[in-house]
């Protein structure tokens, strides 16, 4: 035993001299062009915590690859740096400081805030998602682009639906199809996802209705949400029955067995198997906004069930063909609605009709064909990057280029011009004001917890945006002056001065 610990401890202590190099190498790579140090210690706060789907999904690990435009041969010490505000969506393993040789030019990536006020920090990645006004690193300086990467719901962050928070940003990975990196057939892994098999037969399913299932399914843990789905769902249930498991609206219990995998964001198959039993699937976003489509949209399909949605206005421009998902906006009333899915119910030949796309020749939405084959990321597909790999490489490319446009002009301002100043607007992921899910806003109590939430959560959200925006402008270099600033602007509108 003895024996055995002397030669550990020579091997422990070189792996330890090895790390400290490594260490040493990373930093060294930084320049010395750097703010004091006390300003730095000022910034480096903790990493914020990201709540996603992301935390749930399997991310490729491949190591970093050059384009054929890419001839680079540029130091570490040279290259621009990107930093990943929100540390742990890093998409790097180990460390916490990457060289990225992209399409056509090289960068150095960290998610270490000591580098926030270098000048060779280029470009500033946040995570929409955990991106707070009264924890923005300020002062924002000139020479830094910020970048938005927002693939979860609209409701996590209402200050990006807003023109003076979406404008804060220069490039943007969202899900909305206008965005510079769109990310809006994320939960869509490939065609072939659509075009598997049922996974129980048109006869099965009919089969299990004369036992008692009812038709529509509806599963549901999260249920104060500002699309207000669940009364719409309450208000259809008069008419139609309506299996409801988890926690929203419960009528029955999920089997004993299924209780771990019910609320997953991964597909577990005997999970899988019961909810695939349904003839229509009640896919109902917790936020709407277009573009916005999640599981609850591709899985039905995947299964060869019907979705009955309600998220995304432009659901149909993303659909397989015209007649493959039930669009609960097309109808006046839950009533109307539940009169039409009892007729299908009740007739084998145009229910199938919404399950042709099974067949690849009725698949004739060549917007959704080319947006599969186009796509240069992919989702749990070891030969292409990730999104967060491909949206970082889109903002290496995109400052280097900017750069050499600045030194160009800087060289010869008459014959070469300045780059354009670049910047999102409300196409890149405006999101509406929340509404009832059922009935008019005017019509709901006082009291209504939805209406108490939803709608005020929104319009705060702006007094944040606008904050946000004067402490920039203001040159402000302490986010905790943001409530001043709202306050401000309050009594500057109250005047007819905003």
């Amino acid at each position: 035993m003895m024996a055995g610990r002397g030669r550990l401890l020579p091997c422990v202590c070189l792996g330890l001299l090895g790390v400290l190099c490594w260490v040493w190498v990373s930093f060294a790579s930084f320049p010395d062009d750097q703010l004091p140090l006390e300003a730095l210690d000022a910034v480096d706060r903790g990493a914020f915590k990201p709540q996603s789907a992301l935390s749930e999904m399997e991310f490729s690990s491949i190591s970093s690859y050059s384009g054929p435009g890419n001839n680079d041969r540029r130091s570490n010490k040279e290259l621009p740096i990107l930093l990943w505000w929100s540390g742990n969506l890093f998409p790097h393993f180990p460390g916490d400081t990457e060289r990225i040789d992209c399409a056509t030019a090289s960068c150095l990536v960290t998610s270490n805030r000591k580098v926030q006020l270098y000048k060779r920090t280029a470009s500033i990645i946040f995570y929409g998602t955990d991106f707070r006004a009264y924890e923005a690193p300020l002062p924002r300086l000139h020479h830094q682009t910020w970048a938005l990467f927002h693939e979860e719901s609209p409701m996590n962050n209402y200050l990006l639906s807003h023109g003076p928070g979406i404008r804060l940003f220069n490039y943007t990975a969202t899900f909305r199809r206008e965005s510079d990196y769109p990310l809006t057939l994320q939960w869509l892994p490939t065609l072939d996802y659509l075009l598997k098999p049922v996974a129980v037969s048109l006869e099965e399913k009919n089969r299990l209705r004369r036992e008692g299932l009812a038709p529509v399914l509806y599963m549901q843990s999260h249920c104060d949400v500002p699309s207000d789905r669940d009364r719409y769902v309450k208000e259809l249930m008069k008419y139609i029955e309506v299996d409801s498991y988890g926690k929203c609206l419960n009528n029955k219990p999920i089997p004993e067995q299924l209780e771990d995998t019910a609320t997953a964001t991964g597909e577990e198959s005997k999970f899988m198997d019961f909810v695939a039993r349904y003839k229509f699937h009640l896919a109902l976003e917790n936020g709407l906004c277009p573009d916005y489509m999640t599981e609850k949209l591709w899985r039905p399909l995947h299964q060869g069930c019907v979705p009955v949605y309600r998220g995304s206005s432009v659901v149909a421009d993303w659909m397989p063909n015209n007649h493959s998902v039930i669009i609960i906006n097309s109808f006046p009333s839950p009533k109307a609605l539940a009169d039409f899915l009892k007729r299908l119910d009740e007739n084998d030949d145009e229910y199938a009709k919404y399950l042709a796309f099974k067949d690849p020749k009725h698949i004739t939405n060549s917007r959704l064909l080319k947006a599969l084959e186009t796509r240069e990321w992919g989702v749990n597909d070891m030969s292409k990057p990730n999104y967060l790999n491909g949206f970082e490489c889109y903002v290496c490319d995109q400052e280097n280029a900017r750069l050499a446009a600045e030194r160009a002009h800087r060289k010869a301002p008459k014959k070469s011009q300045p780059p354009q100043p670049k910047m999102a607007n409300n196409s890149h992921m405006g999101c509406p004001l929340p509404s009832p899910g059922y009935g008019d806003v005017q019509d709901l109590p006082a009291d209504d917890g939805w209406l108490q939430i939803w709608p005020q959560d929104y319009w705060q959200s702006l007094d944040q945006a606008e904050g946000l925006e004067s402490l920039i402008r203001h040159n402000e270099s302490d986010p905790s002056l943001l409530w001043k600033h709202i306050q401000n602007i309050a009594v500057s509108r109250a005047r007819g001065k905003h």
